[in-house]
């Protein structure tokens, strides 16, 4: 028991010591202001499948090859995300079984509808066992960051070329943004 006395002292001895010895006198409290965070953050913006009856105008029940919608990006709609933003990159996947190409145009917007860049391409045609597939990948480097930064709507164009009410398949869609930050 005696021995295990012992071993407790200088343990608690040494212990002590070590405290007692250490510098902090190095640290420099201030440079707290100087530490920068540098998040990546992955965001799901819009996905989307589409048939044939999608291109029948609700109202009349005529066939439009025209659809078009508009979505918001609240989370860009933030004067804190806005000065921070560093870095945008775009991802936008078709997937297409209609037997036509479709012309996509995603246009980003300002709040009040004014164009800030758009991401434009052809999707290629397909068929229910091979559809056409394009992956499409849009980089905004920090020359352009302030288009991203003024970009609060999404608008989102497809031309369908050719066909007519009597058209089949579907065309799926995925889009993603990768944003980089520096707080």
């Amino acid at each position: 028991m005696s021995h295990l006395k012992s071993v407790i002292r200088v343990g608690f001895f040494a212990v002590s010591f070590l405290l007692a010895t250490s510098c902090v006198k190095d640290v420099d409290l201030e440079q707290a202001q100087d530490i920068t965070l540098n998040p990546d953050i992955d965001v799901d913006l819009v996905q989307y499948q589409l048939n044939e009856n999608d291109f029948i105008d609700s109202e009349t029940g005529e066939f439009t090859p025209v659809i078009r919608d508009t979505v918001r990006l609240e989370f860009l709609n933030d004067t804190y995300v806005q000065d921070a933003l560093q870095y945008a990159e775009f991802r936008f996947r078709h997937e297409n079984t209609f037997p036509y190409s479709i012309s996509s145009k995603i246009r980003f917007l300002s709040d009040n509808g004014r164009e800030q860049f758009s991401v434009n391409y052809e999707i290629p045609p397909g068929a229910e066992n091979v559809p056409g597939i394009i992956d499409t990948l849009h980089v905004v480097g920090s020359g352009d960051i302030k288009k991203v930064r003024r970009s609060i709507q999404m608008a989102l164009e497809l031309q369908l070329n050719g066909g007519d009410s009597k058209i089949k398949g579907g065309l799926d869609f995925l889009s993603k943004g990768l944003f980089k930050f520096e707080f």
